[in-house]
């Protein structure tokens, strides 16, 4: 039997609380939501700027008489039991913890903060995440320059979400290619994908950038290893991309087979 979901009264509208997707939404309106990630997040709670006529968050900052200031409880008072299915604990854990402590990891969080880097397999090789210096830096090749963030920036695939680049399994090192003119698969290279640092180390990454330590960890949370996919050379879109060389070369060479041609029955009639 499916289980009724708790409501939540905002200025005489209910909301359905759907613990499952983080948000409120509007019960006689699944398309009106609002999400608890896009609130601010107070020392037990939530809150946010409430639009009174479009019954969703303000886009604005400042109140006035349609405009009105919203506390929400947090996930764990509102729906302790939905919080205990959906981060797999016991009901009691549920009301005693804070939604932090249910939806970070707590474990990597404590490794994080006692000074462990996060680390990332590629290809059996393990890099530390290390966001300060910029790189993914390799744990034990110290001649290695690692893989620099800044220089794979140009290699961010947005559908993905990641970084998708060529990996030199012999340096541990991105490779560049001449995406011009290459004409065949390189032999020693593979394609690996992996996130991007707010990802990797969102802590780190809000040190370097001077944010709030904490912040979106209840959205991306914290993990201690990663391990970087392998991407088919198709679907990097290298055989596409071989193809549309070899056939823009293909003019060129027949050219110079037909000055070779011509040269060769010049040197027969001599």
């Amino acid at each position: 039997m499916k289980r009724e979901l708790p409501i939540f009264n905002i200025n005489g509208t209910e909301f359905i609380v759907d613990v499952e997707n983080l948000q409120l939404r509007e019960k006689n309106n699944d398309n009106n939501v609002i999400s608890f990630l896009a609130m601010n997040e107070m020392n037990r709670g939530y809150q946010f700027i409430y639009n009174t006529i479009g019954n969703n968050m303000s886009i604005f900052a400042g109140t006035d008489q349609y405009n009105v200031i919203v506390n929400v409880p947090e996930l764990v008072d509102l729906d302790p039991v939905g919080m205990a299915q959906k981060y797999g604990c016991k009901l009691e854990e549920a009301k005693s913890n804070t939604d932090f402590d249910l939806m970070v990891d707590q474990k990597a969080l404590n490794r994080r903060m006692s000074g462990i880097l996060p680390t990332i397999n590629i290809e059996g090789d393990l890099f530390y995440v290390d966001v300060a210096k910029d790189c993914l830096r390799p744990a034990d090749d110290f001649i290695s320059n690692g893989i620099s963030f800044t220089e794979i920036e140009e290699r961010f695939d947005e559908e993905r979400n990641a970084y998708v680049i060529p990996y030199d399994k012999q340096k541990k090192e991105y490779q560049k290619l001449d995406y011009e003119n290459i004409t065949a698969i390189p032999k020693d290279l593979v394609v690996v994908a992996f996130p991007a640092e707010y990802d990797l180390d969102p802590i780190g990454f809000n040190r370097k950038y001077r944010q709030r330590e904490f912040q979106t960890l209840k959205e991306v949370n914290v993990r201690s290893h990663f391990k970087a996919d392998v991407v088919s050379w198709e679907e990097f879109g290298m055989v596409r991309l071989i193809e549309e060389n070899l056939k823009k070369q293909k003019p060129v060479n027949e050219k110079m087979d037909d000055k070779a041609d011509k040269k060769q029955r010049r040197s027969r009639r001599l």
